[in-house]
């Protein structure tokens, strides 16, 4: 039966999630941050199919009732962030039941769009990997789901890694222009949430906040600015305390093509390897986009590829 979350399923829903997930294994930990204590969580958006007794399904359906930013609770759409059957029991109908369970659930809620799955805060993958599960992408076409765009994974190992010539250069070309590269301190603060807010988008600066506030160290975030005014900024360590994901990581528009964000990123990743991790990572870039382009030219390698979709209610 199609029932939603009752208080105890969690280590049922945990078990399961690495059944069908290996790929993408979850902690209990992880799913008490990135779901229970979510302020967008919904018992009724939580979908499980279960069958005498048996948790064979999970559906994680999301609406904002929390505004990212402002008072924007963005109300015609919602999120499915992950979904999956028992492998044992694909291909009986089971998704296609939460899915008409989900439907109910944001109709309900006067949505017109569905996203699979760019939310904010607490997604746990851009979107669905067409390598690795191919069967969950043709069932969302299936669904009426149409890809809207597809960002890239990618890494960089850090053991070879060194500042080229050219970036030393460009730096001191900067600098002798009135450029200031350096680790955040706490004056610039408030500036640098800001600057995302605005220049970027909202979960950035939440980011940056929530970085500061668990007590990463200001000197795994890096700065440029001229005069007193921020242009640019990077950072790592700043999700889940995993100390070797990179970002978030951007440049002020009107700074495009002078070379600053690539002066900031071989920073991050110098300060990176001295600091004794091997590698470097993200989630979530245009493959073809100016920042791409960019990690590319510094060693990174795509490592996983995801499709963001959309449903039109």
């Amino acid at each position: 039966m199609i029932r939603h979350y009752q208080s105890g399923d969690e280590a049922a829903i945990v078990a399961l999630w690495n059944r069908a997930c290996p790929s993408d294994p979850i902690t209990m930990d992880l799913f008490t941050k990135r779901v229970l204590i979510d302020a967008n969580f919904d018992a009724e958006g939580l979908i499980l199919f279960e069958e005498a007794g048996d948790l064979l399904g999970f559906t994680l359906a999301i609406v904002r009732r929390l505004p990212l930013s402002g008072s924007d609770l963005e109300p015609d759409d919602g999120w499915i962030t992950a979904f999956f059957v028992d492998p044992t029991r694909r291909r009986n109908g089971i998704s296609h039941e939460m899915f008409k369970a989900a439907e109910t659930f944001f109709r309900a809620r006067s949505r017109r769009r569905v996203y699979f799955s760019s939310y904010a805060p607490n997604y746990f993958m851009p979107g669905v990997d067409p390598d690795r599960y191919a069967h969950g992408k043709q069932f969302l076409e299936r669904r009426g789901f149409r890809t809207l765009y597809s960002p890239v994974a990618m890494d960089r190992h850090l053991v070879d890694y060194q500042v080229p010539q050219d970036v030393i250069d460009l730096e001191e070309t900067r600098r002798q222009e009135g450029y200031v590269f350096e680790p955040l301190s706490p004056r610039y603060i408030t500036q640098v949430v800001e600057f995302n807010d605005t220049q970027f988008n909202p979960d950035w600066a939440r980011a940056v906040r929530e970085a500061i506030n668990r007590g990463v160290p200001l000197h795994q975030i890096f700065i440029a600015r001229h005069a007193d005014q921020v242009v640019g900024f990077c950072m790592y360590g700043g999700y889940d305390g995993v100390q070797e994901r990179f970002g978030p990581f951007g440049v002020d528009d009107s700074k495009r093509g002078t070379g600053l964000g690539k002066i900031l990123l071989y920073k991050c990743l110098t300060q990176m390897k001295a600091s004794g991790l091997h590698t470097a990572w993200f989630l979530w870039t245009g493959e073809e986009s100016p920042a791409g382009h960019l990690y590319f030219r510094a060693g990174f390698q795509v490592t996983r590829r995801f499709d963001v979709m959309q449903l039109n209610l």
